[in-house]
């Protein structure tokens, strides 16, 4: 730590410029809860979790000295150039992937409530609506820490919209005979798929590094994460159990799409793009700010009106390729399953810890750590190779012939 013009720095991060740890603890759930709340009854439906978050940040100051920055440099310190981008090609699957699904959901969404109304446009121009205010904070917002008031609003929709679904969940029971609903305390062939769900559900790894580094306190990360996750968790029970336990094997994925039609169900629909609106700028920015960082567009770097031009262009391409993304593939269950068994089982379960283990070594570990990090990168392995091949079929169904999708 070092002292420059009044101002406390930490690891080259100007520590008290930077927002507190209630905001941080919101952007984790912001980002991590929403919609994976909506897919978990599905994902129990389809089969039947371990904290890398605290690892991952152990990284960033494996030396004691320093501190990388991104996911991408943890990698590269790791296992060199090739680490580092193999690293950021799987971030860059999440950070472009889940935005696209964000703003592909919110676009059918809109374009339901107002199906049949004055109001009534096509999904595609609605999802370049939503794409369009999203794009207001974060294209001119420069950082976690100004993004983040969005993570507050975030996080109450979330609560707003699982209560919802709880209590109609409930009501329909009584109102409809919902006794026969088939349930299975595990499907084996299909437990992969729903393992790479709900590890998506818990996908927040790629935006960590930036949330620290917005934290005035960063030695509070742990309880941070610890209770972001932990109001993550029950947020999911809240939704996941009730939603698989009256629908049984017929839950739909988002889980509202089981509701009969009414004021509630349409209520969580608004609700719930208002929170993947609200998530987006949080996502977007933690991958803009890797991507300045290679391409060094930085005050340190360039001049003012230079870095902001600069910082500008790249975000309005970003922003461009996930609304085309978003507009040509209209699908939202098996790609959420494949982004979540392709790059975040990777993210969550298996690179935080081999990257752990390959900066500070083995044998200072004691032996269960070293067994939580085995089951942890034997887990990802599992939700990678055959959630990937669950997820890859399930698009071939909805894209061939008789598919939903098929031409």
């Amino acid at each position: 730590d070092y002292e420059l013009g009044g101002s406390k720095f930490s690891h080259g991060i100007e520590r008290e410029a930077q927002g507190s740890s209630f905001l941080a603890y919101f952007n984790v759930v912001c980002v991590v809860a929403g919609t994976g709340a909506l897919q978990l009854p599905y994902a129990l439906a389809q089969g039947g979790w371990l904290d890398s978050g605290v690892i991952l940040i152990r990284c960033l100051y494996y030396d004691g000295q320093s501190r990388l920055n991104s996911y991408q440099e943890v990698a590269e310190r790791a296992f060199g150039k090739i680490g580092g981008w193999i690293a950021f090609f799987f971030t860059a699957i999440t950070l472009i992937g889940v935005p696209v699904l964000y703003v592909m959901l919110a676009g059918q969404n809109l374009h339901a409530v107002c199906k049949d109304t004055s109001a009534e446009l096509t999904m595609p121009i609605w999802t370049i609506i939503c794409a369009c205010i999203v794009g207001v904070p974060y294209i001119f917002f420069k950082s976690l820490k100004e993004v983040g008031f969005t993570s507050l609003f975030g996080v109450l929709t979330t609560i707003i919209t699982v209560l919802i679904v709880l209590g109609m969940s409930i009501k329909d029971s009584y109102e409809r005979d919902l006794s026969g609903a088939h349930h299975d305390p595990v499907i084996w062939p299909m437990f992969p798929i729903a393992l790479s769900s709900i590890t998506f559900s818990f996908g927040g790894n790629p935006i960590y590094p930036h949330v620290e580094a917005g934290m005035r306190n960063p030695h509070h990360w742990p309880r941070v994460i610890f209770g972001g996750l932990a109001t993550c968790v029950a947020i999911y029970f809240l939704c996941a159990i009730p939603g698989y336990y009256y629908y049984g094997s017929e839950v739909e994925s988002p889980v509202y799409n089981s509701l009969p039609d009414s004021t509630p169900k349409m209520a969580a629909i608004i609700i719930i793009t208002a929170h993947v609106l609200l998530a987006m700028p949080v996502l977007m920015t933690s991958f803009a700010l890797d991507l300045e960082k290679i391409l060094k567009i930085s005050t340190f770097h360039r001049s003012r009106w230079l870095e902001f031009t600069l910082r500008l262009i790249v975000r309005l391409v970003y922003i461009v390729i996930v609304t085309v993304i978003a507009v040509e593939v209209p699908l939202f269950g098996n790609i959420m399953a494949l982004l979540g068994a392709f790059s975040n089982c990777t993210l969550i379960f298996i690179f935080p810890f081999i990257f752990y283990y390959k900066l500070t070594g083995f044998r200072n570990k004691p032996w269960y750590e070293l067994i939580f990090g085995a089951v942890a990168i034997v887990l990802g392995l599992v939700g990678l190779i055959f959630g990937s091949k669950s997820a890859i079929e399930g698009l071939m169904v909805e894209f061939g012939p008789g598919g939903s999708y098929s031409s």
